[in-house]
């Protein structure tokens, strides 16, 4: 029988939660101060992590970021081994998490949209307040 909350989903979820521990309180690199780890997808031996990483940064200046994690990419695996209860710790590959983005620009979508719509019905109250004063 299945367990409810599996061994891979449980060292993705602390995978997750050291490397950010370790790129916030460890690591230097300014590259990566607004760098944050989303999600860890762990392969079915647990020999292979994939990181998605999420940043605020434009998509113009994501190599840099890229560049500073392949280049921190041995210091966090062997942090993370020292931090987790794990025999072999996986080998990490980092992606962009793209959803954090596009979340972001639909919020900006939504208030743009809000406020062109506040615009519209302030227009609208305007015209009907003149049409009463001219028909008065």
């Amino acid at each position: 029988m299945p367990r409810e909350y599996p061994r891979k989903l449980r060292v993705a979820n602390e995978l997750r939660r050291v490397l950010n521990d370790i790129l916030r309180d460890d690591i230097k690199d300014p590259r990566l101060q607004q760098v944050s780890v989303s999600q860890v997808e762990l392969s079915g031996d647990i020999g292979v992590a994939k990181v998605f990483f999420s940043t605020l940064v434009p998509d113009s200046d994501l190599d840099p970021i890229i560049v500073a994690l392949e280049k921190a990419r041995g210091y966090l695996r062997s942090r993370a081994g020292e931090l987790l209860f794990l025999r072999h710790i996986p080998e990490l590959r980092f992606y962009e998490d793209k959803a954090t983005k596009h979340g972001f620009k639909l919020t900006q979508l939504l208030d743009k949209t809000k406020k062109t719509s506040n615009q519209l019905i302030d227009d609208d109250s305007h015209s009907v307040s003149s049409i009463d004063n001219d028909i008065l």
